[in-house]
């Protein structure tokens, strides 16, 4: 039986690469968005997967059926409401953090149930990642909220991976840096930030989703049993600098 994988935020960008590669790596793929189809238009995730081989099933709600293998908290909220401290109002906080910590909170809670009622495959119940950011780990001027949800997400992978190892449970995140997606926030987008960019990263280009899929795709594997509670940079090397 195929193992499954529930990724939201599954449409665009990251998601939609992360969705594509496990559905590769076979994968069955639960696609939880708010929307289907891609904020930069072209075909829909299903039908992209479903056009190759694979199996997926498109939701705008997680939701488990049978054995749950691993879920990847890549949805995420920031654009108008990202801000400096003193011009972030309530809304704009809670907006955020009901998105980017709120929500995987809620689905990680519910995947840990489930996966505790589980037989193990090999050394792992069920694999947990959740896609962080750069903006995480380190001070992001002007986007506060923003930066403080991903900085949280990071030690509730912490606290997951302490918590449940023991019961074979397995969280790790991913932070990307600078990736070219053509949705909002996308640096590569305008001149003047590009350059900036490029000057930054000690590698010689932007980062791509697929880079990103990558990493999600290591992480969920079998060969990555004995790494809980990491945090993978997917930056090329703008963390190191």
């Amino acid at each position: 039986m195929a193992r499954s994988a529930v990724v939201t935020g599954s449409s665009s960008g990251i998601g939609r690469a992360i969705a594509l590669r496990l559905a590769a790596d076979g994968f069955w793929v639960l696609l939880a968005d708010v929307r289907r189809d891609p904020l930069t238009g072209g075909e829909p995730t299903d039908d992209l997967i479903r056009g190759s081989g694979g199996a997926c099933e498109f939701a705008q709600a997680a939701a488990t059926a049978g054995q749950l293998d691993v879920v990847v908290n890549n949805a995420a909220l920031a654009g108008r409401h990202s801000k400096p401290v003193l011009d972030t109002e309530d809304q704009d906080f809670d907006a955020i953090m009901a998105v980017n910590i709120r929500g995987p909170f809620m689905l990680c809670r519910a995947a840990v149930r489930q996966m505790l009622t589980q037989p193990a495959r090999g050394d792992a119940r069920g694999r947990i990642v959740n896609i962080t950011s750069q903006h995480g780990m380190v001070g992001a001027p002007g986007h506060a909220a923003y930066a403080v949800s991903k900085a949280a997400l990071v030690q509730l992978t912490r606290q997951i991976a302490v918590e449940y190892g023991r019961d074979g449970i397995i969280c790790n995140s991913v932070a990307p840096g600078k990736i070219v997606t053509g949705t909002p926030g996308d640096l590569s987008q305008n001149e003047r930030s590009a350059a900036y960019v490029r000057s930054r990263t000690p590698f010689a280009r932007f980062g791509e989703p697929r880079d990103v899929a990558a990493a999600v795709s290591f992480l969920a594997s079998d060969d990555a049993s004995y790494v809980s509670g990491a945090t993978l940079m997917v930056d090329g090397g703008w963390m190191a600098y």
